[in-house]
């Protein structure tokens, strides 16, 4: 995987940023304004959005172009573009699952509202409702799709969301982020309000990933594609200073096999978003800088473009 050619950054006004290299200088233009853009997934020119009240706006040209796909419910929190099959995956506020294949009719993955632990899911900021926080399906096996509800644990299935399986055991429970490897079949990751984990069967089981690494709220994750024992999380005291905006303070950690060991940054700003290549790390902090790494986080350099407080971010 070389460096990334473009990068999406959804800021926290609610519009839509693409960043682009012209003649080794990162380019910044803004996609959609007042958007209300929350969350964005990136595949083959294909951008997928999910908004607070306007359910999804998809385009097929990498944001040349945008159409809205209304959901039943209007509030997004996790897109997802399956590289298996090309499945597009929107989750809401409450907790719905939808998926499409060709970003006009979507339809609703009813099997998540028959989870034995549905009636106990509950965001504690907001404790009469809950969200589906992450879809992660998995870029082998179409069948095989992993959701993370906030709060309310990780859920499985193995039949394309026909059935699912409650949560998993060894997972955190207050899912944030889940990555599938790219290349090593059945490793797949997780960053939580309770800590780290990863998968070695598919999602199936988990080992917790905590030592070394003294700020327990996980929040980012990113992979190393060419090292199935690298990963990133970037991590906070709790959730308080991890979402305070451009004031949200917090570390980056990167995983070696042994335990976390804390990385460098030019401050103490949250990393609120991350994106892996082989021969790149891209963080988008929660002061708007968007910084990048080329040798996996031990030196930064700042791409000079401004986004705003940053609140997702996909790269291809």
């Amino acid at each position: 995987m070389s460096p990334f050619s473009a990068i999406f950054v959804c800021a926290r006004d609610g519009s839509l940023l693409r960043l682009q290299r012209a003649n080794g200088t990162w380019v910044g233009a803004r996609q959609l304004e007042d958007a209300g853009a929350q969350c964005v997934a990136i595949g083959q020119r294909r951008v997928l959005v999910g908004t607070h009240d306007r359910g999804v706006l998809f385009s097929a040209d990498a944001g040349e172009s945008w159409e809205q796909a209304d959901l039943p419910e209007r509030s997004v929190f996790s897109v997802a573009i399956s590289d298996a099959d090309g499945a597009l995956y929107a989750g809401t506020e409450p907790s719905r699952l939808f998926v499409s294949h060709d970003a006009q009719q979507w339809s609703e993955l009813e099997a998540l509202q028959r989870i034995p632990s549905r009636d106990r899911w509950s965001f504690p900021p907001r404790p009469w409702t809950h969200h589906v926080r992450w879809i992660a399906p998995d870029p082998r096996q179409q069948e095989r799709l992993l959701v993370g509800i906030e709060l309310g644990g990780l859920m499985y299935s193995d039949d394309a969301g026909e059935t699912f399986s409650d949560h998993r055991p060894g997972a955190k429970r207050d899912v944030h982020n889940l990555v599938w490897h790219p290349r090593l079949q059945g490793r797949v990751y997780e960053a939580a309000g309770d800590g780290a984990a990863f998968s070695r069967d598919g999602g199936l089981t988990w080992e917790a990933a905590d030592g070394g690494r003294d700020l327990p709220y996980c929040w980012a994750l990113a992979v190393d594609p060419s090292d199935p024992e690298t990963w990133y999380v970037s991590a906070a005291s709790g959730p308080g200073t991890a979402h305070r905006g451009a004031d949200a303070r917090g570390a980056l950690y990167r995983w070696s096999g042994k335990g976390w060991k804390q990385l460098a940054l030019p401050d103490d700003t949250m990393p609120y978003a991350l994106a892996a290549s082989d021969a790149e790390l891209i963080a988008g902090m929660a002061d708007g800088r968007i910084i990048h790494s080329g040798d996996r986080g031990q030196s930064w350099t700042d791409t000079g473009v401004q986004a705003g407080p940053v609140v997702a971010l996909a790269a291809d």
